[in-house]
């Protein structure tokens, strides 16, 4: 890596390099926090539609009790619940890029603390406290499964 080989002879980052690198970082961890609120964004909107189409689905078969052309609602239900249970991705993902910005964030809050000194009026650099846990969301892959809808 690049980083190796434009150390100094003390074996620390050059400024510059540091600069760069922390602002890469600050970048990454700020499109993160834009997709998760487009994620935010779109799975609230899905949600509120798959809700309300379910409503209707199921006041249209609770009214058609018996009527074998209203038959195929039911195969709608089951497609809107799957739907639903797609939608969990979104949470899981949000879960994720969340987590994936904390590290991020203390990766370049370190780097400007150990690069370029204390620089808070209090002496004190701040830098935010990585997570504990490696990974928040150990699903990788979403399965049907019973899903209340009301």
């Amino acid at each position: 890596m690049q980083i190796e080989e434009q150390s100094d002879a003390t074996g620390s980052m050059p400024l510059l390099l540091a600069a760069e690198l922390q602002d890469h970082l600050m970048s990454v961890t700020n499109d993160l926090e834009r997709l998760q609120r487009l994620l935010d964004d779109a799975g609230e909107a899905l949600s509120n539609h798959f809700y309300s189409a379910s409503s209707l689905v199921m006041t249209m078969l609770s009214k058609s009790e018996g009527d074998p052309a209203l038959a195929p609602l039911k195969d709608v239900m089951q497609h809107i619940a799957g739907a639903i249970t797609a939608l969990q991705f979104q949470d899981m993902s949000t879960q994720l890029i969340a987590h994936t910005g904390q590290r991020l964030r203390s990766c370049a809050d370190q780097l400007a603390r150990d690069t370029f000194g204390m620089d808070d009026a209090d002496g004190i650099a701040v830098v935010e406290t990585a997570p504990l846990r490696p990974n928040p969301v150990t699903q990788d892959e979403m399965d049907a499964g019973s899903i209340e809808l009301f």
